[in-house]
């Protein structure tokens, strides 16, 4: 139902535009609409992908480009369109790693994946059917998704070079990111690659 006070104001505004257009003694608005605020402004653009990448390198990180691939479980995949930045921690206690994306590494303000990491919700069992992948239960629990085709037998992954050629990075609706094995062990207090409270911009208050 159309909010009767707006639909006045909105009707009183039509009125004073159509005396203005007709007359140029009407071009002043009457004090009773308020002052004109202007619409906000969006946000500075994003950083240079060069700042991201250096920031990466500066705190110990691997710069990595991967592109998406559908069905890797079959010796042809599908190589779908786009791709993405991500930084590779590797711990050199026991050589786990974690991998963030470059946006959500940089970023200062907070996003979905670094808000995951931080809240290290419990893993509810109850959400993931025998013989899945914990992981990736775990990163549809908060929201993401890693699933390529969703729960089909195809596979799909972030592919890249290095260590981990395929990587199952949980993708949130603000397109952060971080690896669902590295949310899954962190909600559970086990550090892999490293802690990365310690070098995501955006820091929990």
């Amino acid at each position: 139902m159309m909010n009767l006070a707006r639909f006045g104001a909105a009707a009183l505004a039509f009125s004073v535009f159509a005396a203005a257009s007709g007359s140029a003694r009407a071009a002043t608005v009457p004090r009773t609409l308020g002052p004109i605020v202007a619409a906000p402004a969006f946000a500075a653009a994003e950083p240079d992908a060069g700042m991201q990448a250096a920031y990466c390198r500066s705190t110990g990180g691997v710069v990595e480009h991967r592109i998406p691939e559908f069905g890797t479980n079959d010796p042809k995949p599908l190589v779908l369109a786009g791709s993405a930045d991500f930084c590779q921690y590797t711990s050199k206690k026991d050589m786990s790693r974690i991998h963030v994306r470059l946006k959500t590494l940089y970023a200062q303000l907070p996003s979905l994946a670094a808000l995951a990491y931080y809240a290290k919700v419990k893993f509810n069992e109850a959400t993931c059917p025998g013989g899945a992948n914990p992981a990736s239960c775990y990163c549809t629990q908060l929201g993401g998704s890693d699933q390529f085709g969703g729960p089909t037998l195809g596979g799909g992954s972030w592919v890249g070079k290095g260590v981990d050629v395929d990587l199952e990075a949980c993708i949130f609706p603000d397109l952060s990111s971080i690896d669902s094995f590295g949310l899954f062990y962190h909600s559970a207090n086990d550090i892999r690659g490293i802690d990365l409270s310690k070098v995501l911009r955006y820091h929990k208050k």
